[in-house]
């Protein structure tokens, strides 16, 4: 049991780093251990969070031979820092705070850093999953992208909600309240007060299924009021926005998804899969699997498995 217990925390790195990342100030703690002794001497230093002073954190790293560097993910002031000393380190790990957190009422900037630096010289933090850079980037905008898209749905239910009120009913029957044919439509009711029947119908594609009567229906009547007018009209402008922009990440995604491409390939065999949707999924898990452990821890970080919790003699099993 003792021969196990100290091959699972000998020490497995001499010299390393432990910083302390917060929104004004970074404290870095190396440590070096001797190789015979295994004694552990401390060098720390504070340095602020701004431009200048994060270069010269990495300059005092180098120039105290340290090239192992951790990090707790500390909302997303530990970004900058890490992009700074990742192309300079042989190892750069970033870790939650869960796993490195102090003893309470023992904690201070300096005691953070350095017991930090104390469990990554046993090696025994665990890692968080950090992708290369050119897929954090497809992952940026991969996530800005899905904000938009929230944006987009926003203003169409607030367009459709000016709709109800304005008794207009092209969403019960085109199956695509934006689509060409319901945007035309709009347009044309948007300005003016009186409707040509003859001029709505030939605003419909040829492959819409609702009948003509049906069409001429859900918008006879109609009365857009002026305040649901503005509203409209904002919204429309800004929904083409959106979708503008939409666009330009996507092709922006697409040229970063360009190197790629056979693992592109190789999802869009699933069905359900384009190649649009298949670099969003490289953006999130990347191209190397290495880092997870098995299937099921790939399975796990996803979020797509069961999970079971038991407490006080009762389980709680979450079925996703």
């Amino acid at each position: 049991y003792m021969a196990a217990f100290k091959s699972e925390f000998e020490v497995k790195r001499l010299k390393c780093a432990g910083l302390d990342v917060h929104k004004k100030v970074i404290v870095a703690a190396i440590i070096d251990t001797h190789p015979e002794t295994l004694e552990a001497s401390y060098k720390v230093k504070k340095f602020s969070t701004m431009n200048d002073d994060i270069p010269a954190m990495k300059d005092w790293l180098l120039e105290n031979n340290c090239k192992d560097v951790c990090m707790e993910s500390t909302g997303k002031y530990w970004i900058p820092v890490f992009n700074t000393l990742e192309p300079h380190m042989d190892n750069t790990v970033l870790t939650h705070p869960k796993y490195v957190r102090a003893i309470k009422g023992k904690k201070t900037d300096k005691r953070d850093a350095k017991w930090i630096a104390n469990l990554f010289r046993f090696d025994i933090v665990k890692s968080s999953f950090i992708p290369p850079s050119d897929i954090r980037a497809m992952r940026e905008l991969s996530r800005y992208r899905l904000k938009l898209s929230y944006m987009a749905t926003s203003e169409k239910n607030r367009y459709q909600n000016s709709m109800t009120i304005s008794r207009i009913r092209l969403d019960s029957v085109l199956s695509d309240p934006f689509g060409k044919s319901a945007s035309a439509i709009m347009g044309y009711l948007l300005s003016t007060e009186t409707i040509d029947d003859e001029k709505v119908l030939s605003m419909v594609d040829s492959r819409v299924k609702a009948s003509s009567e049906d069409i001429l229906r859900s918008v006879h009547g109609f009365k857009i009021l002026a305040e649901q007018k503005f509203k409209m009209e904002h919204a429309q402008s800004h929904l083409d926005m959106i979708n503008a922009s939409i666009a330009e990440i996507n092709s922006e995604i697409n040229k970063l998804c360009a190197p790629y491409k056979k693992q592109v390939d190789n999802i869009t065999t699933v069905p359900g899969f384009t190649s649009l949707s298949a670099s969003y999924l490289i953006a999130e898990i990347g191209t190397d699997m290495s880092v997870f452990e098995s299937d099921k821890h790939f399975i796990s970080w996803c979020g797509v498995c069961p999970a079971s919790n038991n407490s006080a003699d009762t389980a709680l099993t979450i079925k996703l």
